[in-house]
């Protein structure tokens, strides 16, 4: 049963597992280990039993398997060969033992770190997997990771060259650009003085009567040029106004649509077109094409009625003339024209060879040419795109000086509240043809009215931060500056306008702190120097004295009269001379004396409203008696506090008569 079944390292459960003997020592002294012949031939798996070894084991179940496990745990393998054999062969010259000549990779085995060789890496060629496995086949935990550093050193140090490179490619590239375009700034300079020059030279010559084989060179294409010059501006303008009046001779109509205006002249004129119906291709009639500088003109042509009178013997007295009528004309910059060529199929292509569309807007119209080549069509196409293109730029030069003189005067006016009423200025602002050129002198440089616009914004700045000093001292230099500009009339009322606006503002703002701060003696002083130094020397007399009137007639009262009329007497008068000393002397600190007689003025106001107070108090109390007398003493003892600002008030405090007082 055990042979049939085989062995087995897995048995059921219901067995018991077989357990293996402990060694026992040999009871023959020749059973000793065998010699490595015999290890060898077993490691090869020549497995052979031992002759001189015998164990007595124990004859249990299991047995077999037991003594399988034990062979297994107890298998030698053989030694290593012996490398460093002085009998080999050497190796060739150049090459290292463990490395491969072609990877430059180091033997393997080395205890040295790893180095990135940086010209494998390079090579376009590489096999990473191959690299990596040759290389870092016996490398350590150590040799890894250095040599995982250097790639990333070497792949951070490439990145940086990288960029490096971009950037100063596209600086050198930046710059470069910078120069070419200056370059062709300058070479379209160049060329526009020399063909001034050679115009001008052209001219002197044709006028002082030189003969052209004297002047011209031999060359011809130099000659053409030299005669294409010599018309002057005026000459060819005229020359221009020539060829328009001819068109309106020879095209009826044709001087509704196409007006006179300066520069406009005839580009091209051809006769031989038909025009075409878009759906059947069927002539519909004949017409002219005539190309102007802004304007594509259809003329369509017209046969003249013949006079039955005239007809002799059956047939016309005069052959019909023919005439043309101007049908249709469109600026150049709202058409496009197509070349139908291009469009058509393989068969159609000899039918549309002289066939071209114009568009406008959304109408199509077809034209074709009589001629059997398409030279008349090429040249048509060619000057259009040639005029549209000249046309093109100098809009858009036109529109270029137009936002330039806005953006140098006429927007800054716009934005300017001040100029609204300025209505002669504008218009003259307006009409100047060289509003651009409008300069002034500042410090010895020219400077154009944005430098302006820009001390008016600082100007503001400086108002709404509340600095009043520098604000000052800002429309002061203005102002300065504005009458300098004698022989610049126009620039120096602009500058005016613009500044008054401003210290307007300014003055406005140090009068409401002038009148919340007319109590303290040095904020007081300074914000009437400001008003004095913007040239508001009148307001700020009259907002101080003002602020002072309030102060007395709110001070006076506060005094609360309780039965006591010499107390209250007292308190009175104090209240008022008090402060009509200290509003004195503090108006002749601010202000020069040719100012004074408005102060003695507005004094002498307030003693006469001091005079009505103390009439009514004492209206009830009899003339010499002891009340009387000493209110009266308290009252000019108090009038005498305005010796000291220069001002006798003494004799002037005195009781009205009831008529007087009813009067005031």
């Amino acid at each position: 049963m055990e042979d049939k079944r085989g062995f087995s390292l897995r048995q059921k459960k219901a067995h018991r597992r077989p357990a293996i003997s402990a060694p026992k020592q040999l009871s023959n002294q020749s059973t000793t280990a065998p010699p490595l012949s015999q290890a060898s031939s077993r490691t090869n798996g020549l497995s052979e039993k031992p002759t001189n070894i015998s164990r007595e084991r124990p004859d249990r179940p299991g047995e077999k398997t037991a003594d399988l496990v034990k062979r297994r745990y107890s298998t030698r393998f053989a030694q290593l060969p012996d490398f460093n054999n002085a009998d080999a062969p050497p190796l060739p010259n150049g090459h290292v033992a463990g490395e491969d000549p072609k990877l430059n990779i180091p033997a393997q085995g080395s205890a040295q770190s790893l180095n990135v060789d940086v010209a494998a890496l390079k090579d376009p060629n590489l096999d990473p997997e191959k690299y990596s496995t040759t290389v870092l086949a016996d490398a350590s935990d150590q040799q890894l990771r250095d040599y995982q550093t250097s790639l990333r050193k070497l792949k951070n140090r490439a990145s940086t060259d990288l960029q490096q490179n971009v950037y100063q490619n596209r600086t050198q590239f930046i710059k470069i650009s910078k120069d070419a375009e200056k370059l062709k700034d300058e070479m379209r300079n160049f060329r526009n003085q020399l063909a001034e020059v050679s115009s001008t030279v052209s001219n002197l010559m044709s006028k002082a009567g030189i003969p052209e084989s004297r002047a011209a060179p031999t060359d011809l294409a130099t000659r053409s040029r030299k005669q294409a010059n010599r018309s002057s501006v005026a000459n060819l303008e005229a020359m221009w106004n020539v060829q328009l009046h001819e068109l309106w001779k020879t095209v009826e109509g044709s001087q509704k649509f196409l007006p006179a205006i300066p520069g406009r002249h005839v580009v091209l004129e051809q006769s031989r077109w038909v025009e075409l119906d878009a759906a059947t291709w069927k002539t519909k009639q004949r017409v002219r094409m005539i190309l102007l500088n802004d304007h594509l003109m259809i003329a369509t042509e017209k046969k003249n009625r013949v006079d039955p009178s005239s007809v002799i013997d059956g047939e016309p007295e005069k052959k019909a003339s023919i005439r043309f009528v101007a049908d249709k004309c469109w600026p150049l910059q709202d058409i496009d024209i197509l070349d139908l060529v291009s469009m058509a199929g393989a068969r159609d292509k000899h039918e549309m060879a002289n066939a071209m569309s114009i568009r406008y807007g959304h109408e199509s119209f077809t034209y074709r040419s009589d001629r059997s080549d398409a030279s008349d069509k090429t040249k048509l196409l060619r000057d259009f795109r040639t005029t549209s293109e000249e046309l093109r730029r100098t809009l858009r030069a036109e529109t270029e000086n137009t936002a330039k003189s806005k953006e140098a005067i006429n927007y800054y006016v716009a934005m300017d509240p001040t100029l609204s009423d300025k209505t002669d200025l504008l218009r003259s602002l307006s009409n100047s043809k060289n509003r651009p050129d409008i300069l002034i002198d500042v410090d010895g440089k020219q400077k154009n009215l944005r430098w302006v616009e820009g001390q008016i914004d600082e100007l503001d700045i400086e108002i709404a931060l509340q600095q009043f000093e520098d604000a000052v001292r800002h429309v002061e230099k203005l102002r300065k500056l504005a009458r300098g500009l004698k022989g610049n009339l126009m620039a120096q009322e602009l500058i005016n306008t613009k500044v008054d606006g401003r210290a307007n503002k300014l003055a406005d703002l140090v009068v409401q702190r002038l009148t919340n701060t007319h109590s303290f003696s040095t904020a007081t002083q300074m914000n009437i120097a400001w008003l004095v130094r913007l040239g508001f020397d009148d307001r700020a007399r009259d907002c101080y004295l003002e602020a002072r009137s309030e102060a007395i007639t709110k001070r006076a009262r506060q005094c609360i009269f309780e039965g006591d009329l010499r107390d209250y007497t007292f308190q009175v008068s104090f209240v008022y001379f008090t402060l009509m000393k200290n509003t004195v002397r503090t108006y002749q600190q601010c202000f020069p004396p040719l100012m004074m007689s408005a102060c003695v003025k507005w004094a002498k106001e307030h003693l006469d409203g001091f005079n009505v107070i103390l009439s009514r108090q004492l209206s009830s109390v009899q003339r010499g008696s002891p009340t009387w007398n000493e209110c009266m003493e308290q009252a000019k003892e108090h009038a005498m506090m305005v010796d000291e600002v220069g001002l006798d008030f003494k004799e002037l405090v005195r009781v009205e008569p009831d008529e007087d007082r009813e009067n005031t």
